[in-house]
């Protein structure tokens, strides 16, 4: 089904084209499609992350259709044109928990008649569902390409403890230490999970297009400053040396924090992977949207009141082939410190290659998407011949 009438025409390359699926796990879920001219090709599944959309794949979509395979990339849970979500702050929390994004995903590819998929691919938050598909049913995904954020492996249990019990839960301090430096920060999760957060993003005082066009390109390889490295360890030190779209001051919102970075008028001009008309999608979208719906994500890991039945998994590892993709000028590589390096080193036992693209910050796949396309089909050529439909 196509979209609502009222809604505007998405701007979309030739090859790709948008619908409706009904009656997945809840929801009426937006997808764009390719390679959906011929039956029977192999399976490929993006998922996007925040404050991004299914149309931050349109760029590697025809190379991956034109390859062979049939692309899928949904409006997640929470987002753009998908709905049956809750847009309440105070609304159902647990349907944005990462297991109900992997059934989501699941009910999705089955909707198409799969019972494979030859790679999950996600970007940013995206990233973190792919990794669970992978967990929780390598069955169905095959391989996993991981975008922009490492994972750190499935929380751990706590372990012989029987004779030594572990110690209580309690809060984190680095977020009490953040506020007592002599310049006062928090960490932008923590703030994305406070009832302010849509608020000051949607009713942004610049407005919420100037918003989105300073906080993609703070986070983009345009803003000259960024120039990640591996920090020492998750403490008040260390965090701080992290950019103010990471670890905030503690007086602004992000709205406020992205603005003092807000390029010039012949730098937007000048933009080629994300030019001011292909932007306005994005912020008509927000504009109606809000930013709850994804902000609800950041709100299930902050609170830990899902991690229980994740630590299900507990010393699971990633088998299926993997590889890692990001931009070299991605500040995401590194801002858990020490998840980059286990991901490779354990969590991952069939990973295949890190890549780190020039000229490319957070939007890897929107900054440099024929890189991208190129290294996603070398990875799907060593991960394997396709699985039967």
């Amino acid at each position: 089904m196509q979209p609502s009438p009222s809604l505007p025409a998405i701007p979309l390359p030739a090859g790709i084209r948008t619908r409706h699926i009904d009656d997945i796990n809840g929801l009426r879920m937006h997808v764009l499609e390719a390679g959906f001219e011929t039956p029977g090709r192999p399976c490929l599944l993006l998922l996007h992350g925040f404050p991004e959309l299914a149309f931050s794949w349109r760029r590697v979509m025809p190379a991956l259709a034109e390859a062979g395979y049939h692309v899928i990339a949904p409006d997640q849970r929470g987002y753009g044109r998908t709905t049956g979500w809750d847009v309440n702050y105070d609304g159902d929390l647990a349907s944005f928990r990462l297991l109900n994004l992997v059934r989501d995903a699941l009910g999705l590819v089955s909707a198409f008649g799969y019972r494979t998929v030859d790679a999950v691919v996600g970007h940013d938050f995206g990233s973190s569902v792919a990794a669970w598909c992978a967990v929780v049913r390598p069955d169905v995904f095959r391989s996993v390409v991981l975008m922009s954020a490492p994972f750190a492996g499935p929380p751990q249990l706590a372990f012989n403890t029987a004779d030594a019990p572990s110690k209580p839960q309690f809060d984190d301090p680095v977020h009490r230490e953040l506020a007592a430096l002599p310049r006062p920060r928090k960490h932008y999760q923590w703030y994305y999970s406070t009832r302010e957060a849509n608020a000051d993003m949607h009713h942004a005082p610049q407005g919420l297009h100037d918003f989105l066009r300073a906080y993609y390109h703070h986070k983009s390889a345009d803003w000259k400053d960024n120039k990640p490295y591996p920090l020492k360890s998750w403490s008040v030190n260390e965090l701080a040396k992290l950019p103010t779209y990471y670890v905030m001051d503690l007086a602004k919102n992000m709205a406020e924090t992205v603005a003092e970075e807000m390029p010039s008028a012949g730098i937007i001009a000048a933009n080629k992977w994300l030019p001011d008309r292909e932007l306005a999608f994005y912020s008509a979208e927000y504009e109606r949207t809000g930013f709850q719906g994804g902000l609800q994500w950041y709100r299930c890991g902050t609170s830990g009141v899902f991690t229980a039945e994740l630590e299900t998994w507990s010393g699971r590892t990633i088998d299926v082939p993997s590889c890692f993709i990001s931009g070299s000028h991605d500040w995401g590589i590194y801002q858990r410190p020490g998840v980059y390096e286990a991901m490779q080193a354990s969590t991952c036992t069939r990973m295949l290659g890190c890549h780190l693209v020039d000229g490319a910050g957070h939007w890897v796949q929107q900054e440099q998407p024929a890189e991208v396309s190129r290294l996603l089909l070398q990875f799907l050529r060593r991960a394997g011949p396709s699985a039967p439909r």
